[in-house]
């Protein structure tokens, strides 16, 4: 019994080692093809588009809401110590540092990543991978490039974008609702951050945009198992992007804020 439980256990830990010896061959493989030619400039932008222009309005969204919630609390919480003017100097430290980039970075696990790897695992299901490798066409550096390059450059504008629109939230929460001065909120907002508190927001955004892009690729490209491994690849990309955001958000802000 117990050498049997340990037989699986190690199965396991084979497996794992074995998933993130492969990412990481695939993501040394899709770094050594951002210098490699031809660029495929059209995909490219179409991925720009598809990764970010297409995402704002779900960023825009989800920020607002986020913002104005955080500040309800805030402004609840700091009025039982008659500390209401805390809100919003909080209110912009936890926009900047951790609700902006980490909140982008789940959407766009659930919105892009989940696309990436339903759009690959159904290539790779229907045989498209292996005719491009039949035409002598390396899927990793056609595939994967454009992908991962549109997201290292979207998710820092597209977190740079949540935190204005968290700014804007946390302002109708706290001015419109809750009668605060309009310029002491903006003086608030910006006086505990610092110019590093925003190259770490997007340090975590760029983080977000490669783990997003190579998790979402990588379970497309492994997909097997015909139209029910198409359905588990979105799942599992989501699920394993959103495991890795949270510890990699954990470990930056640990190193960076030291």
């Amino acid at each position: 019994m117990i050498s049997r439980l340990l037989e699986q256990i190690g199965a396991k830990i084979i497996e794992i080692l074995g998933d993130v010896g492969d990412l990481v061959t695939l993501g040394l493989r899709t770094f050594a093809g951002f210098f490699r030619k031809p660029f495929d400039g059209p995909n490219f932008l179409y991925q720009l588009q598809a990764v970010g222009v297409n995402s704002v309005p779900v960023v825009v969204l989800t920020s607002v809401a986020v913002s104005m919630v955080f500040a309800v609390q805030l402004s609840f919480g700091f009025k039982q110590f008659q500390a209401e003017g805390l809100a919003g100097q909080v209110e912009g430290l936890a926009v900047v540092r951790e609700l902006a980039p980490v909140i982008t970075g789940l959407m766009m696990a659930g919105r892009v990543g989940s696309a990436m790897a339903a759009e690959l695992g159904t290539m790779q299901v229907t045989e498209q991978i292996d005719a491009l490798e039949c035409l002598a066409t390396d899927p990793v550096h056609y595939l994967f490039v454009p992908r991962v390059l549109a997201s290292l450059v979207m998710l820092p504008l597209l977190t740079g974008l949540a935190i204005y629109v968290g700014y804007l939230g946390g302002y109708v929460l706290l001015v419109w609702v809750q009668g605060q001065s309009a310029f002491v909120y903006s003086q608030d907002f910006f006086k505990l951050i610092k110019g590093r508190d925003l190259i770490i927001a997007l340090i975590k955004g760029l983080s977000f945009g490669l783990i997003i892009s190579m998790v979402g690729c990588w379970r497309g490209y492994r997909t097997r198992g015909g139209a029910e491994g198409v359905g588990n690849a979105p799942t599992s990309s989501v699920v394993t992007s959103s495991l890795w955001i949270l510890v990699t958000d954990f470990f930056l802000t640990k190193l960076l804020l030291v």
